[in-house]
C-alpha cells in the first residue's frame, strides 16, 4: 500500500473515531458533510448486512441472499431517513427554527452514521451466534437485539450532536422527540416491507416477500395484541 493510500485510510478512520466521540469537523458545508456521512452509512451498513446474510450459508444456491442482505441494511436506514425528513422540515418551520435545519440534518445524519458503525462493530457477535445456533427464529431475534443495542448506543451520540442546537433554542428538544417518533414509525414499516433480512435456509433467496404489500407492520402488531388480550 502506498504512503498516500495509507494516509487516506488513516484520515478516514480518524474521522470515524471522531464520529464515535460525538465530534464533527468544522470548515465543511452541511451538504458535503451529510453526503460524507451517507457514504459512511453505506460502507458500514453493507458490512453488517453481509454478515447478517451468511446465516443461510455460502453455498452457490444461497449466495444471492448475502448480496440482498448487504444491500438492505443501508437501504433500510437511508430510505427511512429520507422519508422522515419532509415531516421534520415542516415541524422545524412551524416551530420557528427553520434556519437551524441544515445543522439539525447534519446532527441526525451523523447519528445515523454512528449507529451504522456501531452495528458493524457488532457483526462478529452475529457471526459467532450463527456458528453456535442453526435456529432461524433465534437468528432473527439475535439480529433484532443487535439493532436494538446499536440504536440505544446511538442515542448517546444523538444527544452530543444535538446538544448545541438545544442549548441555542430549547424548542429543539421537543423537535428531537418528534423526529424520533416519526423516524421510528417509518423505520418499523420499512423493515417490514424489506423482509427477509436474513433468509430462511429452507427457502430460496428472495429480495422481498411475495406478500410484501398485503398488510403493514402495524396491522400485524394490532392483531397480535388483540389475540393476546381477548383470545
Amino acid at each position: 500500500m502506498s504512503a498516500r493510500n495509507t494516509s487516506i485510510s488513516f484520515a478516514w478512520w480518524q474521522r470515524v473515531d471522531e464520529l464515535l466521540r460525538g465530534r464533527l469537523r468544522g470548515g465543511e458545508s452541511p451538504a458535503a458533510s451529510v453526503w460524507r456521512l451517507v457514504g459512511c452509512v453505506i460502507v458500514f451498513g453493507v458490512t453488517y448486512g453481509a454478515v447478517m446474510g451468511t446465516f443461510t450459508g455460502l453455498s452457490s444456491d444461497h449466495q444471492m441472499q448475502l448480496l440482498y442482505s448487504a444491500s438492505k441494511v443501508p437501504l433500510l436506514l437511508l430510505v427511512s431517513f429520507a422519508l422522515s425528513v419532509p415531516s421534520f422540515f415542516v415541524l422545524n418551520a412551524l416551530f420557528g427554527v427553520g434556519d437551524d435545519f441544515p445543522a439539525a440534518m447534519r446532527a441526525l445524519a451523523a447519528t445515523q452514521a454512528g449507529l451504522t458503525v456501531i452495528l458493524a462493530a457488532l457483526a462478529p457477535f452475529t457471526a459467532v451466534w450463527y456458528l453456535s445456533s442453526a435456529d432461524y427464529s433465534a437468528a432473527v431475534t439475535f439480529n433484532g437485539l443487535m439493532f436494538l443495542v446499536a440504536s440505544a448506543s446511538a442515542q448517546i451520540l444523538l444527544r452530543r450532536f444535538y446538544g448545541p442546537l438545544i442549548r441555542r433554542n430549547p424548542r429543539h428538544r421537543l423537535l428531537l422527540a418528534g423526529w424520533l417518533v416519526v423516524y421510528a414509525f417509518v423505520a418499523i414499516q420499512m423493515a417490514w416491507v424489506l423482509r427477509p433480512f436474513i433468509g430462511d435456509p429452507d427457502q430460496p433467496p428472495q429480495f422481498l416477500r411475495p406478500d410484501v404489500f398485503s398488510e403493514n407492520a402495524y396491522q400485524v402488531v394490532a392483531r397480535l395484541v388483540w389475540q393476546m388480550l381477548f383470545l
